[in-house]
């Protein structure tokens, strides 16, 4: 299984409604195991200007995260998130 870990931040605090929805549609993509998106709660104390956002998703192998990357909804929120957001931080990894 490979897991895909993505943070974001938002260039400004006002398009953090529309990164978060640009990143929403991930969801409807059904070539994964699992998908999850979230707003960091930036309680942790060490890094409190973490990450806004975090895509977290599974896949079997890496044909399905080429296939999830290949979609017409993965390119629509990158289209909607990459002019507005900052940082991007991505890591896939076995497990």
């Amino acid at each position: 299984m490979i897991r895909h870990i993505v943070f974001f931040t938002a260039k400004s605090a006002d398009d953090r409604d529309a990164v978060f929805q640009g990143l929403k549609l991930l969801e409807n993509i059904k070539q994964c195991r699992h998908i999850e998106i979230g707003e960091n709660l930036n309680s942790d104390p060490i890094s409190p200007d973490g990450p806004d956002f975090i895509v977290y998703a599974e896949f079997d192998d890496t044909e399905q995260l080429a296939a999830y990357k290949a979609d017409p909804l993965y390119a629509e929120s990158i289209r909607i998130v990459r002019p507005l957001r900052d940082m991007r931080i991505a890591a896939d990894f076995f497990t």
